[in-house]
């Protein structure tokens, strides 16, 4: 669903309505996200002081579930953001950095979780 936006924005600009559809698909992919890793640490026996998004990404960067940790929290501070701001030209930023870096920050773990199941 939410490639399906990026892939519109790229063949025309967005509507005001279709930005926000964006960045309300852009929050639901960022919640299972974080709580997908959450429960594959909890399974692999790694347990948390504390259960928040920021703590489960460090958690996860240091196990190596995932990469580009600076990007994870430039995500999770773009979802914090976005859920507190309705500002166009904010809107665009995070837009803009979902094309660029996030939609592939959830590719990755994708793949990389599909293939722990597949080793299993």
């Amino acid at each position: 669903m939410l490639r399906e936006a990026i892939e519109l924005s790229g063949q025309r600009p967005l509507s005001d309505l279709e930005r926000e559809g964006t960045i309300q698909r852009f929050e639901y992919c960022w919640e299972l996200a974080w709580k997908t890793l959450k429960d594959y640490l909890d399974f692999h026996g790694v347990v948390l002081d504390t259960v928040t998004p920021r703590a489960v990404i460090k958690a996860a960067f240091t196990a190596g579930i995932i990469d580009r940790g600076d990007d994870w929290m430039a995500a999770l501070d773009a979802r914090n953001k976005m859920s507190h701001t309705y500002n166009f030209k904010e809107f665009e930023v995070v837009v803009t950095a979902i094309q660029s870096s996030y939609l592939a920050l959830f590719d990755r773990l994708h793949e990389t979780l599909l293939a722990a199941s597949l080793t299993r």
